[in-house]
C-alpha cells in the first residue's frame, strides 16, 4: 500500500506570499501528472503561478517545461466566454462568421437539431466523440449522455488515437487492461529498463530521474526507437528499428531469451498458455533474419537479449511508437511476451508499462467513451455486462444502445451520411485524426456539429455551435495516471466568463431533451464520482472503494479498489493469477506483418511522427503559451544529412513531403539522429501544417489504431517540387 504523507485536502495560505493561497492538483497534460501546487490571488481568485509539489511521490517536485506554463490556459485571453453560433454555413472551416449566444439560444438550437435529426434519421443519425483529458466523472457522464441522453450507439473517443492498441494487447494477453502492472516508484529500484517506442525526455520527462538511477545503480537501460532521442543517446543498447518493424524485434527477443536459457519454465507452466505454439513462430526470428527486416544489427539485438534475461529484476515499458501501428496491438502482445516468458512480472521491480499519453488516458477509457465498452470496463456485447449498468443508470437493458464504431470508422459514417451530426468535446480531431482531407470533408459534410472547447480549436472552426467549457483547474474530480492511480484535481478558481464543465452541460441538455429523470441528480463532480464508482463495482476496473477521502489519505489509490476496507492493488498479479477464466496469462504466437505501406520507387521514404517536449497533443493549448510557442513555433522534418546529400537539401530549406494522401511543407533539420531511410515530423500543428494530411488509416484489427507511425512518403525541394504535378492539399481555412 502507498504510504501515507498526510496529503493536503484543501488550499493553504501561502506563507511565502501572504494574499495568496496554494492549491494541491496535478499537471492537466500527459498521464505522468506531476503534482503541483496552483498560486491564487486570495483577493482576485484567480491563479497567477504554480510551484511544485515536493510531497508527490510519483515525480517528487519535478515539473517539465509545459506543467510549469499549464496555469496560463486558465486566464488566457483566447478562452471561450459565451456560446458561439454560427448562422452563415458556407463559412464552416474558418473561423469566421460566429456570433456570441446566450446558454439558452444554444441548447434551444441543439435541442432542436438534434430532435430533427433523430426524428428523421433515427437516434443514431447523432454521434459523440470525445476525450480523455477529462475526469473520470465527466469521461463517465460522457458515455451516460450519448447512450441514455442521446440514444445513440455512436460514441467514441481521442484515446482510440493514443492507447487503444495497448489496452487490446493486455486484454488479449492479461484478460485485463491496466497500463502498469506496478507503480512508477518501483522503477529506479528496478537492474534493466527496455523501452520501446518511447521518446521518454521528450514526452515523460519526470520519468527520466528514476530512468538514470537504474544506470547509476549498474543497472541496463535498452531502448528501441528509428530515432537516437536523448534517452537513446544514453541506452546501454539502442536498437535503431525501421519504423513499422516492432513485432519482428518483440519475437526475435522472445526467441532469444528462450534459445538463451532465461526462460522460467517453472512459471511457464503454472501461470501461462501458449508456449509451444509462441517457441514455434518465433524460431523464424533469428537476429540475422531480424537484422533483414528491421535494419538492427544482429550483435545489438543479441545483447539486448542478454542484458534482459541476466536482470534478476526487469521492465518492459513502451508508448505510441509501438502502439500507433496497424498491428498495435500484436506488438504490445509480443513485448509483453518476454516479461512472462522470464517470470518477470506479478512482484516488485519488475513487469510491464506503458507511458500513457493523455492525462486521463487510463481511466477515460474504463468509464464507458469507447464505443464497446460500459463503466468498469465492462462490455455491449455481455448482457450481465449490460444488465449492471442498467441497473445503476434505472434503464432497462433493452434499452442499451449496441456497440457503435471506432474513432475513424465514426468519420467514414459522416461521410457516407449515416452519421449526420456530432457532438465534439475535449478532442481536436482536424488535427489529431490521420488522413485529414478524408476527415476534414467528413466534418464538412455534417448536417450540425457542436462543439464543447476552451479556445477556438481547428476542429471547432467546422461546428455550427461552439460551447465554453472550463479548464482543468476551474472543477474538480478524478484523474487515473499511467501507474493506475486514481488521483484527485482540486479547483483553484471560478470559471472565467460563462464557461461551463462539460458535465454541467451535459446535465442541462439532458433535461431540455427530455431526458432529465436520469442525470438531474447528478448536481456536482463529487454527486458523479458516486455513481460512476457504483457503476463500476463489480467489473474489471472496479473504483467502488476508491472515495475521495482515501484518496487524499493515501497519496491516491491504485485500481482495482474493491471496498471501503481495500487499500487498492499497486503490484498487479502478485498471486500470480491472471484475468482469463483459468487465471492464466496467454503467450500470443504473431506471425509478423510489414506495415501497411512499404516505401518504393515513387515514395522511397518512411515517414514517422511524435512529440516534442514543449506541446502536447494537437497543441490547441500550448501552441497558446507564449515561452512554449517560442521554443518551437512551427513543425519541422527532420532528414538525415545522406538523405538530405541524396536530394540536394540544406538544413532549414523549405521542402514538401508527398504521400499518397496529400502534401505539407516543412522546414528541414538535419540531424544524424535519425535513419537515412526515415523522416519525422512532430504532429503539434494545425491546418496545412499538420503532418496528419500525409499519414494513414490503416487500422489494428483489434484496437483500430490507426497506423501514424508509418507510411511511405516522398521529399523534394520547393524549387523542385513546384515543377511537379500537383498533389492533394491539405487544410479547409
Amino acid at each position: 500500500m502507498p504510504k501515507d504523507n498526510g496529503a493536503v485536502k484543501a488550499p493553504i495560505a501561502n506563507k511565502h506570499h501572504p494574499g495568496e493561497k496554494l492549491v494541491p492538483t496535478h499537471c492537466s497534460y500527459c498521464g505522468m501528472q506531476c503534482g503541483m501546487n496552483l498560486r491564487v490571488n486570495t483577493a482576485t481568485n484567480t491563479i497567477i503561478g504554480v510551484e511544485p509539489r515536493y510531497d508527490w511521490p510519483v515525480t517528487l517536485g519535478k515539473m517539465c517545461p509545459k506543467g510549469v506554463t499549464a496555469y496560463q490556459q486558465t486566464n488566457h485571453g483566447d478562452r471561450l466566454m459565451t456560446p458561439l453560433i454560427r448562422d452563415d454555413r458556407s463559412l464552416r472551416g474558418t473561423k469566421e462568421g460566429f456570433r456570441q449566444a446566450s446558454w439558452e439560444e444554444a441548447y434551444d438550437l441543439i435541442v432542436r437539431k438534434f430532435k430533427s435529426l433523430q426524428d428523421s434519421y433515427g437516434r443514431d443519425a447523432l454521434s459523440v466523440f470525445s476525450g480523455v483529458s477529462m475526469t473520470n466523472e465527466k469521461c463517465y457522464l460522457t458515455g451516460k449522455f450519448a447512450r441514455v441522453g442521446l440514444q445513440t450507439r455512436y460514441i467514441d473517443y481521442n484515446g482510440r488515437f493514443c492507447m487503444s492498441s495497448a489496452a487490446a494487447g493486455f486484454l488479449r494477453t492479461f484478460g485485463i487492461d491496466r497500463g502498469s502492472t506496478l507503480p512508477w516508484t518501483d522503477l529506479n529500484e528496478t537492474d534493466c529498463l527496455f523501452i520501446a517506442g518511447s521518446n521518454t525526455a521528450e514526452c515523460h520527462p519526470t520519468s527520466m530521474f528514476r530512468i538514470w538511477e537504474v544506470q547509476n545503480r549498474g543497472g541496463y537501460l535498452i531502448v528501441v526507437d528509428p530515432r537516437e532521442t536523448p534517452i537513446a543517446r544514453r541506452a546501454d543498447v539502442h536498437l535503431d528499428l525501421r519504423p513499422g518493424t516492432d513485432l519482428a524485434l518483440a519475437n526475435c527477443m522472445v526467441n532469444l531469451l528462450l534459445a538463451g536459457g532465461y526462460a522460467d519454465e517453472a512459471f511457464i507452466g503454472a501461470h501461462t498458455n501458449g508456449i509451444e505454439e509462441l517457441a514455434e513462430t518465433v524460431k523464424l526470428f533469428t537476429p540475422e533474419y531480424t537484422s533483414e527486416i528491421t535494419g538492427v544489427a544482429p550483435e545489438k539485438l543479441i545483447r539486448a537479449a542478454e542484458l534482459y534475461g541476466k536482470a534478476p529484476n526487469a521492465v518492459v515499458m513502451f508508448a505510441r511508437g509501438i502502439e500507433q501501428q496497424h498491428k498495435g496491438s500484436d506488438n504490445v502482445s509480443a513485448y509483453t511476451n518476454m516479461c512472462l516468458v522470464t517470470g518477470k512480472i506479478g512482484r516488485p521491480k519488475s513487469g510491464v508499462a506503458t507511458f500513457t499519453g493523455q492525462g486521463n488516458g487510463q481511466g477515460g477509457r474504463e468509464h464507458g467513451q469507447k464505443a464497446d465498452a460500459l463503466p468498469g470496463y465492462r462490455k455491449i456485447a455481455n448482457p450481465k455486462h449490460v444488465e449492471d449498468v442498467a441497473r445503476v443508470w434505472g434503464i432497462r437493458p433493452d434499452e442499451m444502445p449496441q456497440p457503435g464504431v471506432s474513432a475513424y470508422e465514426m468519420f467514414e459514417l459522416m461521410t457516407n451520411k449515416t452519421i449526420r451530426s456530432l457532438y465534439l468535446l475535449c478532442s481536436n480531431p482536424a488535427v489529431s485524426a490521420p488522413n485529414l482531407n478524408e476527415v476534414r470533408a467528413a466534418l464538412m459534410s455534417l448536417d450540425f456539429m457542436v462543439c464543447s472547447d476552451i479556445y477556438l480549436s481547428e476542429s471547432a472552426e467546422f461546428a455550427d455551435v461552439v460551447l465554453p467549457s472550463t479548464t482543468w483547474s476551474e472543477d474538480e474530480g478524478t484523474v487515473t495516471n499511467l501507474e493506475g492511480r486514481i488521483i484527485k484535481i482540486n479547483k483553484a478558481q471560478e470559471p472565467v466568463g460563462q464557461s461551463k464543465p462539460d458535465w454541467l452541460m451535459q446535465v442541462e441538455l439532458a433535461e431540455r431533451l427530455g431526458r432529465g429523470d436520469y442525470f438531474r441528480h447528478l448536481t456536482s463532480a463529487r454527486a458523479i464520482n458516486d455513481e460512476f464508482r457504483l457503476a463500476s463495482k463489480g467489473g474489471y476496473a472496479d473504483y467502488f472503494g476508491a472515495t475521495w477521502e482515501k484518496i487524499d489519505r493515501q497519496q491516491g489509490v491504485f485500481w482495482p479498489c474493491k471496498d471501503e476496507k481495500d487499500p487498492g492493488t499497486p503490484h498487479m498479479f502478485l498471486d500470480k493469477t491472471f484475468y482469463h477464466p483459468d487465471g492464466k496469462a496467454k503467450l500470443c504466437a504473431l506471425p509478423y506483418r510489414p506495415p501497411a505501406e512499404e516505401p518504393c520507387e515513387q515514395y522511397p521514404l518512411r515517414l514517422t511522427t511524435g512529440r516534442v517536449v514543449y506541446h502536447y497533443l494537437s497543441g490547441n493549448q500550448t501552441r497558446r503559451i507564449p515561452f512554449l510557442h517560442a521554443m518551437c513555433p512551427e513543425p519541422f522534418v527532420e532528414v538525415h544529412p545522406e538523405t538530405a546529400a541524396k536530394y540536394g537539401i540544406a538544413h532549414e530549406e523549405l521542402v514538401r513531403l508527398h504521400t499518397r494522401r496529400g502534401e505539407a511543407r516543412f522546414k528541414v533539420k538535419l540531424t544524424e539522429a535519425i535513419r537515412p531511410d526515415t523522416v519525422f515530423v512532430p504532429y503539434h500543428f494545425g491546418h496545412d501544417d499538420s503532418v496528419n494530411l500525409l499519414t494513414i488509416a490503416a487500422l489494428d484489427p483489434m484496437s483500430r489504431m490507426p497506423e501514424f507511425k508509418a507510411c511511405a512518403a516522398q521529399i523534394e525541394r520547393i524549387a523542385m517540387a513546384s515543377q511537379s504535378s500537383p498533389a492533394q492539399t491539405g487544410g479547409f481555412r
